[in-house]
């Protein structure tokens, strides 16, 4: 049994990991690097902000740059941890996206602005 500290949104957990099986003496492999966060471009004054909850990769766009969208609106699918995020609009507006497709993005990044 080895034991881990894993901290998880700020959130520090101490988790306990058992070893099963034979350990094997094959080399490791390093995986491919992950591609850096992209820095978002700031979001124009005036405007309501749609922030990053979590670091995450922007899968899909849901509506088009500048279409208008109400309060709750899905406009952004960002996937963290193997999971699809809803990302909604804060406010009712036109949307200006400040990330695209295929983004990596940390948490409170600027996703998008609303005005």
């Amino acid at each position: 049994m080895r034991k881990f500290n894993v901290t998880v949104n700020g959130k520090s957990y101490s988790v306990e990991v058992e070893e099963e099986g034979v350990v094997s003496s094959a080399p490791v492999v390093a995986a491919a690097p992950t591609p850096a966060p992209v820095a978002a471009p700031k979001a124009a004054a005036g405007g309501s902000v749609v922030k990053s909850p979590m670091p995450g990769l922007v899968l899909k766009l849901n509506v088009s740059n500048g279409a208008t969208v109400k309060k709750g609106d899905k406009i952004i699918v960002l996937e963290a941890m193997k999971m699809e995020n809803d990302i909604v609009a804060s406010a009712d507006g036109k949307v200006t996206f400040l990330v695209k497709q295929g983004d990596n993005v940390e948490s409170g990044a600027d996703l998008a602005s609303i005005g």
